[in-house]
């Protein structure tokens, strides 16, 4: 199985490079299953049901979250008809959405889990142990298994890679923003990238409007960040997966920059 994992979506300008970029990758990678992080497809704070529907009539086949995921409140009032899009499984019990799912496409099916790490965010119930207790669950049906674990820490984001190796198939990092340079098959099999970084602008903050950020940072006093509207940058994760035994066979990190991408 072939999976593509897009990182985090920043805004108009990383809707337009997905959209852009999309059929250029298809053509590469020919993946069976196309997952994307929508938490900041909404002028940078959540997603709203136009923009996932966007997503999926692109070929986008599944949708997750993160710490951002009710800052638009128009997810209320989809989350929970929505299969393909996810939110963080340790999220309080009770919470609309679902944390897992599973995609089905192409004549595959890859499980697709969502949690959200406790170092430097806000206080939430423990991913280590909701992770294992889903990917238990998982395993007993599918053996193919995509984490999209959206943490602040790469302490924390290691430690899950570890944690889960052998039970995942895929465990990819997301919310920083910024790409890390260590994509690798751990000794169980699991493909595993600290941070898949972002799609959005590379000429602004972390896909924010770098003028207000300065400010914040130069003043302590509050800022309106608002998305960046620079040259795009496309950051992700490439995997193929063994379908009888759920471990990696392959990773390999996407970059890609407008009107100078390259492809590593």
């Amino acid at each position: 199985m072939k999976v593509l994992f897009i990182g985090d979506i920043c805004g108009n300008t990383g809707r337009k490079a997905l959209r852009e970029m999309l059929p250029t990758l298809k053509d590469k990678y020919q993946p069976h299953i196309i997952i994307v992080n929508g938490e900041n497809a909404a002028a940078g704070r959540g997603i709203t049901s136009a923009i996932a529907n966007e997503f999926f009539n692109w070929g986008v086949h599944g949708i997750t979250m993160g710490n951002h995921t009710w800052d638009n409140k128009d997810i209320f009032e989809f989350i929970d008809d929505e299969p393909r899009l996810i939110r963080p499984a340790n999220f309080p019990p009770g919470t609309p959405g679902r944390g897992y799912t599973v995609i089905k496409a192409n004549g595959k099916q890859l499980a697709l889990v969502n949690l959200q790490g406790r170092t430097f965010l806000p206080a939430i119930d423990d991913p280590f142990r909701i992770g294992e207790e889903i990917a238990q669950e998982l395993r007993q049906k599918h053996k193919c298994i995509l984490v999209d674990f959206h943490a602040e820490a790469t302490s924390e984001k290691i430690a899950m890679g570890y944690y889960l190796d052998g039970l995942a198939s895929i465990v990819v990092g997301t919310h920083t923003h910024v790409q890390s340079n260590d994509e690798v098959i751990l000794p169980g099999g699991t493909a595993y990238l600290t941070d898949a970084g972002m799609v959005g602008s590379r000429e602004g903050i972390l896909g924010m409007e770098k003028d207000a950020v300065l400010y914040k940072f130069t003043t302590q006093l509050p800022a309106r960040f608002v998305v960046d509207e620079g040259k795009w940058q496309l950051h992700g994760l490439f995997a193929e997966l063994d379908e009888a035994t759920g471990k990696a066979t392959r990773v390999e990190k996407i970059r890609m920059r407008e009107g100078e991408w390259v492809m590593s």
